[in-house]
């Protein structure tokens, strides 16, 4: 019988859901397997596409990987959703927008809650794009939430980085956010056969002009899509593969992944830190008790941190 690193390593999909649920969980069991995948890793391409929300992301996702699928390559797709208030699960489901791809066994797709955590990722996302890389996928597409300017961890993942805008619903602000310009290495117009989109376009030519020479070696390029038309995902695959040939020839491949793992490690770090405090029945206790205090003006935040950290360094 396979071990569950020979079944990833295999591509076996079950075996990857399986292990991606554990780590979300945070069982102990999915970290001696992290442990082992890891030397497998580093050959997956990674890309972030992020904007606001009702642009079309999980759309020009499934435009772009069918692009993908015909040249041969296979896909893995992280698609991070709003969390539920009572179960903690991905509020939205992409496997349904997403279509015949989820079917594809060349494919795979999980959404994922957020689950607390800012800038539109998961605290588990880490985990699942290593589980991915070590199952032999060529790209691993990430949609964040698409919660507006906050949306910049992506950057920290990601080695390229596509930022949605779409005619029509004020992108004319969101494209002079500095966030949103500095960590875009392209920009797509989705639907782009609505009425605004030449403008849009012009207006952020306009912006590249200023804002590009100061924050990238590489000027970001303009791609227009549209999913009704059918329109632009060629072109868009085309110039993801040019940004990654870019940062493969200028060894800046290298410098991402050293900022993908300075995260990682924090990731765990917190993680440990905050199983220390709500692990062990001693310190739920505490916590409650503290919570309590502070609920009722009898302590500040601060002090009850403090009473916290004292009884984990003891």
């Amino acid at each position: 019988m396979k071990t569950v690193e020979q079944q990833i390593l295999a591509g076996d999909q079950q075996a990857i859901a399986r292990l991606i649920t554990a780590v979300e969980n945070n069982s102990p069991v999915a970290i001696d397997v992290m442990r082992s995948l890891h030397r497998h890793t580093g050959h997956a391409h990674i890309i972030g596409v992020t904007g606001v929300m009702g642009g079309g992301k999980s759309s020009l996702i499934y435009k772009l990987s069918s692009v993908m699928r015909k040249k041969g390559l296979k896909i893995g797709i992280i698609a991070i959703d709003p969390t539920s208030p009572f179960t903690g699960g991905a509020l939205l489901g992409d496997r349904i927008r997403m279509g015949e791809l989820s079917d594809d066994p060349d494919v795979f797709i999980r959404s994922m809650g957020t689950r607390g955590m800012l800038g539109g990722l998961s605290g588990a996302v880490y985990d699942v794009i290593e589980i991915l890389d070590a199952a032999g996928k060529d790209v691993i597409l990430i949609e964040t939430v698409g919660v507006g300017q906050a949306e910049v961890d992506i950057v920290k993942v990601a080695d390229t980085t596509i930022v949605l805008l779409v005619p029509g619903l004020g992108d004319s602000i969101q494209t002079i956010k500095a966030g949103l310009m500095e960590i875009a290495d392209i920009f797509v117009v989705n639907k782009a056969d609505k009425p605004g989109a030449d403008q849009t376009v012009a207006e952020l030519e306009s912006f590249l002009d200023v804002y590009a020479p100061t924050v990238s070696q590489r000027k970001p390029v303009i791609v227009s899509t549209s999913v009704k038309e059918n329109m632009g995902f060629e072109d868009l695959h085309e110039q993801i593969q040019l940004h990654y040939m870019f940062l493969q020839k200028n060894e800046k491949v290298v410098e991402k992944r050293k900022i993908r793992y300075e995260v990682v490690l924090v990731e765990i770090i917190r993680k440990r830190l905050m199983g220390l405090i709500y692990d062990q029945k001693r310190l739920t206790q505490t916590v409650d008790q503290l919570v309590s205090d502070v609920v009722q003006r009898k302590l500040d935040p601060y002090t009850a941190a403090d009473t916290i950290f004292s009884s984990l360094i003891k």
